[in-house]
């Protein structure tokens, strides 16, 4: 993992390693209404993985949730995701808001998959 994020509050849990097992014990601590999400994600992932014989689409699972746990580890960093979510989603937001809300979105996902390696 490369540099931590500087932020005022301390990470809710560590970091997990990048493995199914520990991704979902992560996602049970820090965001459990996202369990079901990550247990279809999975199933999904390891049906493909076995129809293409590659390991790419658990690569991708393992990535993408690496990326989501290391988002919401950070209490700030997770508040200020979701709040641009939202803005991002309102249909009556100012369109320059929104714009720049999903520019954001965007670089806090680069951010957490580049300090995770993925």
């Amino acid at each position: 993992m490369s540099s931590q994020p500087t932020e005022a509050s301390a990470p809710l849990i560590p970091m997990p390693s990048l493995t199914p097992d520990a991704l979902r014990v992560a996602v049970a601590q820090i965001v459990p209404s996202r369990l079901p999400e990550l247990n279809e994600h999975l199933a999904s992932a390891a049906t493909s993985a076995q129809r293409t014989s590659s390991v790419g689409p658990l690569r991708a699972f393992t990535a993408h949730w690496g990326a989501v746990v290391n988002i919401e580890r950070w209490p700030q960093r997770a508040a200020r995701f979701h709040a641009c979510e939202e803005l991002a989603a309102d249909p009556l937001a100012d369109p320059e808001a929104a714009r720049a809300a999903t520019s954001e979105i965007g670089r806090i996902l680069r951010t957490a998959a580049e300090e995770i390696g993925a």
